[in-house]
């Protein structure tokens, strides 16, 4: 038998008319279970199907429906797999619409068929950037030898590596960072012998040894400037230790910190004395929109890993002149972290410059493994903190960015299980309301959960990046 057409065959079986599909003999008043939780969500009309399952069914069928009329009819086993060209046509037909999704189940308990009562998907008009890219590595870091940064297409379920220490599993890789989302202007990090800063600029791609261009300092936390010119580091000496008590498995923390700038121009490092100073704790820098501040977190430094819980990072600003490369005089202090409790970082400016979005836990450098970890957001016009709470679980909460129209937070969350960060994705609307978060799709159900590892340092990106991979290997993996 042709296989086309055997595939073909199935397809169609996936979308027949209401007509020819079994209807379920018993109407529930309650929603469906379905996992992912997609259930009263908002997505964007080009984000890719929203594949999902119910627990224990035998038989499912979805009927997807825009304003009273049924557009798509879907039946399967185990999940719903959605065909992505079909997809495609109803998001674009239901723009600023509701999509009401109806679940019905078959299995041994229920044989006749249980109809749920429909919920809603929002389909957003404002689109979401095609690409992603983050950082796929073991939670605990113990598989530091096996990891990479890699990319997505937020349209399909095309997943493409972006760099991999495969060539030298003695190197690790980390702190990825875009200019202005450009794929085209990108720096990454490669630890280990041989190893240094990656900078992929306008088809070029160098290797920065920081630590000899300027002060001994290492670069991490890359944050370009909006004029593409400069990249803003924290220079950090971090270091693990594993709990024996309590129910963090682990705390990551700095025993120093720093800032330094780096002008792609002139190829130096430039440096501020208030910054380099051992009396202070400077990380996570962070420009706003017009490039005219620098946002970061700032502690008094502790005796750690055993002080940790005393340790309070606080969210600063300082102005900056990118005609001379230098810091004003003044630092405001946006949240005063030793006064009002708990600890910042990752602050993140939205492209409009109206909000900052930061991670909160109770104490420390780093929330990765700090259950109390939730994101919060600041009103930048006023200093108001606005309710996010809907983004927020009983889990960690870390690293988020902003998309490139401001409209959709890309985060992520160990909620579905406590142990691995998945991404999830929420809609900030033009009225600033921020809506129930849904999971990164995925081609089948099972991905979500048999995927072992845990996604780290989610940035959107407008295009795909394409870098020389045997020039990569050159420059930071060469065959001994």
């Amino acid at each position: 038998m042709n296989i086309k057409w055997l595939i073909g065959a199935i397809s169609v079986g996936l979308f027949i008319s209401c007509e020819n599909v079994k209807e379920a003999q018993t109407v529930s008043n309650s929603y469906p279970s379905v996992f992912p939780d997609y259930t009263f969500t908002a997505i964007p009309y080009n984000i890719a199907p929203l594949n999902f399952e119910v627990k224990g069914a035998q038989e499912i069928r979805a009927d997807f429906a825009g304003e009273g009329v049924n557009l798509l009819t879907v039946t399967g086993k185990h999940e719903i797999r959605i065909p992505k060209k079909k997809w495609k046509e109803m998001l674009d037909k239901l723009k600023d619409k509701d999509l009401e999704v109806t679940v019905s189940v078959w299995n041994s308990s229920s044989p006749e068929g249980v109809r749920y009562k429909p919920f809603t998907v929002r389909v957003a008009s404002d689109a979401i950037d095609e690409w992603i890219a983050y950082r796929l590595i073991e939670p605990e870091y113990e598989g530091w030898n096996m990891l990479g940064i890699y990319q997505r297409n937020l349209t399909s379920f095309e997943e493409k590596e972006i760099a991999t220490n495969r060539a030298d599993k003695s190197k690790c890789m980390n702190c990825h960072s875009f200019a202005n989302y450009s794929p085209q202007q990108m720096i990454f990090h490669v630890r280990g012998e041989g190893g240094g800063t990656a900078l992929w600029k306008d088809g070029e791609l160098s290797k920065l040894p920081l630590e000899t261009t300027g002060p001994k300092k290492s670069g991490t936390y890359p944050m370009w400037h909006p004029n593409g010119r400069y990249i803003v580091f924290s220079s950090n000496l971090t270091r693990q230790s594993f709990l024996s008590e309590g129910e963090k498995a682990l705390e990551v923390y700095d025993l120093q910190s720093d800032l330094i700038l780096y002008d792609t121009q002139t190829k130096k490092v430039l440096t501020d004395k208030r910054f380099m100073d051992e009396a202070h704790w400077e990380t996570f820098p962070a420009w706003s929109a017009d490039g005219k501040s620098l946002y970061y977190c700032g502690a008094l430094p502790k005796n750690m890993p055993i002080d940790y819980q005393n340790l309070h990072y606080s969210l600063c600003k300082v102005d900056f002149d990118e005609a001379t490369g230098t810091f004003g005089e003044r630092i405001d202090t946006i949240y005063n972290a030793e006064r009002d409790g708990g600890s910042v970082s990752f602050p993140r400016l939205s492209p409009d410059g109206r909000y900052l979005l930061y991670t909160k836990a109770a104490c420390a450098t780093f929330p990765i493994w700090h259950k109390e970890a939730d994101l919060k957001m600041l009103r930048l016009s006023d200093g108001e903190e606005l309710d996010v709470e809907i983004l927020n679980s009983a889990e960690t909460e870390s690293y988020h960015s902003w998309s490139s129209n401001g409209r959709w937070i890309l985060f992520s969350s160990r909620r579905l299980d406590g142990r691995y960060t998945r991404l999830f994705i929420a809609w900030m609307d033009e009225k600033g309301n921020i809506h129930k978060p849904f999971l990164l799709p995925q081609s089948t159900v099972e991905h979500n959960v048999l995927r072992t590892k845990s996604y780290n340092i989610p940035e959107f990106i407008k295009g795909e990046v394409t870098l020389p991979q045997k020039q990569l290997n050159a420059l930071f993996f060469p065959q001994k």
